[in-house]
């Protein structure tokens, strides 16, 4: 295998995995922090919904940024933001200061998780880029794996408050990794080109693609199915089935294993049966996985056991839908690949955090809410890709 695909891989990963680290630590303090705080299950779900708020729209400013500046700059200013809001958060008195602070997070964190796949597209298209795509994601996978465990850890010898300070520090190794192994990939030559301007014309552009749009939002909901399970999984795994913090990040992080274990495959899938082909039929193993995981729900039969295993097999077939419709919806906006990833990110989390605030008006205590949203969001993707991937040709951009 390449040696720069792999170091690009590593060091995007490691880039990439900090935002959401910043989610995935502290899940299994939520309970801990409602009290803590005097704060509902509502209120302590907005601190990250904000997170994740910030994270969508601010994606629209890096991208075009990054077009016009160059990938580096953007990503020193959003990794100093996210550490001014780790060290907030750790200091807050009350639920609004700690949803307050994770919105300023969030804006940092939102720099190394929008440019990674425009600087990826920098470098690579087709079946490379899809590689590389999983092979970031299994470097990525450093936080939903470890993050939990390390959170509960965390919470299991001290105050709630240390996972923010250590989600600070892990912002300052973020700008040491930025400065020392990470390199330009936005020539200067094509900064000239990029201005405010274009980048308007660009999203006008972007908005009028319906190929764009429809590869898109088959991964936002791909997103959103997983997010609705990330808001939700710690009072449903931890209040409603009576798992202590740990086994909870246990679980969490055997799902994350099979998401990015399958992505793994995305290369080899890619090279032999073509990106078009390897979507459709993920996308078609996701959703028959998550109907059946619906019925047993609907029939009243709540089973964690069901729900785990169930779960583990659906989510591995997402593993290869995210990746696959990223690389084929900035296909053929290379000149304006910050901007796509961009727009792309900010409709995805957008797309998720409704999904999220749905799920969680309707939370009851049970498991039901969470499954029967993944579920409406399996079958939205399902009808995403029947319409925008025909079989043996993908619907061209809009000119």
């Amino acid at each position: 295998m390449n040696s720069q695909i792999l170091r690009a891989a590593l060091v995007l990963g490691l880039l990439s995995a900090i935002g959401p680290f910043a989610i995935d630590m502290y899940l299994p303090a939520l309970p801990a922090i409602g009290a803590s705080l005097e704060a509902n299950t509502a209120q302590v779900q907005m601190s990250l919904m904000s997170f994740m708020a910030a994270i969508a729209v601010c994606q629209l400013f890096y991208g075009p940024i990054s077009d016009m500046v160059g990938r580096k700059p953007p990503l020193y200013f959003g990794m100093v933001v996210f550490v001014i809001g780790g060290i907030g958060s750790a200091m807050a008195p009350s639920i609004e200061w700690l949803v307050v602070a994770r919105f300023v997070q969030g804006i940092g964190a939102c720099a190394a998780m929008a440019l990674p796949r425009a600087i990826v597209r920098d470098g690579y298209t087709g079946a490379e880029a899809a590689q590389l795509m999983s092979l970031l994601m299994l470097v990525f996978s450093v936080s939903p794996i470890l993050a939990p465990l390390a959170g509960s850890l965390v919470i299991g010898f001290a105050d709630w408050r240390w996972i923010f300070w250590a989600i600070a520090i892990v912002g300052v190794l973020g700008i040491l990794l930025l400065a020392f192994a990470l390199e330009e990939t936005r020539p200067a030559h094509l900064r000239v080109e990029s201005s405010i301007g274009g980048a308007l014309r660009a999203y006008g552009t972007l908005l009028k693609d319906w190929n764009f749009l429809g590869l898109t939002f088959i991964g936002a909901f791909g997103m959103a199915s997983f997010m609705a399970y990330l808001a939700n999984s710690s009072f449903v795994l931890i209040d409603h089935y009576g798992l202590t913090p740990t086994l909870y990040s246990v679980m969490f992080s055997i799902n994350a294993v099979s998401f990015i274990g399958v992505a793994q495959l995305t290369g080899w899938l890619t090279r032999r049966f073509g990106l078009n082909r390897v979507v459709r039929m993920a996308v078609i193993g996701y959703v028959v996985v998550m109907l059946a995981l619906f019925a047993v729900f609907l029939a009243n039969i709540d089973s964690l056991a069901v729900l785990a295993t169930l779960l583990f097999i659906g989510y591995g077939f997402l593993g290869l839908v995210i990746p696959t419709t990223a690389v084929l919806a900035l296909e053929e906006h290379g000149e304006i690949a910050g901007t796509a990833s961009a727009l792309m990110g900010t409709l995805q989390l957008v797309t998720a955090a409704v999904v999220m605030g749905v799920v969680g008006a309707f939370f009851n205590g049970t498991a039901q809410p969470m499954v029967f949203g993944i579920a409406a969001c399996a079958v939205l993707a399902y009808v995403l890709t029947q319409v925008t991937i025909r079989p043996g040709r993908i619907a061209q951009p809009a000119e």
